[in-house]
């Protein structure tokens, strides 16, 4: 790119005004500004390999370069970090997304509820008591709280247990069975 004027400044400083209109600042610790010719893109390269650019929009991206990881914000205030483990996305209503390597999604809500999507399709919601809910990708279903863990199968069947260690299953046929802790029968409605 060739140099239209060059000045050099007492703290050592060096402008370069380039003939397609871009300013190019160096720094005496090596980090250089860049502002395009259209007055709104800005890059910034520092000393210590880091690049932040500001876009036309006002969309800023930084790059982190020991930690190899992008931030970019949006003028809309979506916030998006990108880095070789994950994805992280910060929405202006305080929502985070969250991407792991193997494509599993994590969702956590302002109101402290958390909804994670796992990549063969199970779903795992946590409310913010801590009861979780499980749907899994082959029509079962779980449901976790303090009191009791309950697994709803397809068929309709759904069993149950107990803190206490006592089971509860109910068939869809109105049978019920109950067992103790130690897995008795202690109670078996055979219709």
């Amino acid at each position: 790119e060739e140099i239209q004027r060059e000045t050099a400044y007492p703290d050592g400083k060096v402008e370069k005004v380039l003939k397609n209109g871009c300013h190019l600042i160096l720094f005496p610790n090596g980090t250089q500004k860049k502002v395009g010719s259209d007055g709104k893109t800005l890059t910034i390269t520092f000393f210590n390999g880091d690049v932040k650019q500001v876009m036309p929009d006002q969309t800023v991206i930084y790059y982190y370069a020991d930690a190899k990881t992008t931030h970019t914000t949006y003028s809309d205030g979506l916030e998006h970090l990108v880095s070789k483990y994950i994805s992280e996305k910060h929405y202006p209503d305080g929502k985070k997304e969250i991407t792991f390597p193997d494509q599993t999604i994590k969702n956590l809500f302002t109101d402290g509820q958390e909804e994670s999507i796992f990549p063969d399709g199970t779903i795992v919601r946590v409310q913010r008591d801590g009861s979780k809910t499980i749907e899994f990708n082959n029509g079962q279903r779980e449901l976790h709280t303090s009191q009791f863990k309950r697994r709803e199968y397809p068929d309709g069947t759904v069993k149950t247990v107990y803190v206490n260690g006592q089971q509860e299953t109910k068939y869809v046929s109105g049978r019920v069975r109950i067992k103790d802790k130690d897995g008795n029968v202690i109670m078996d409605t055979k219709l």
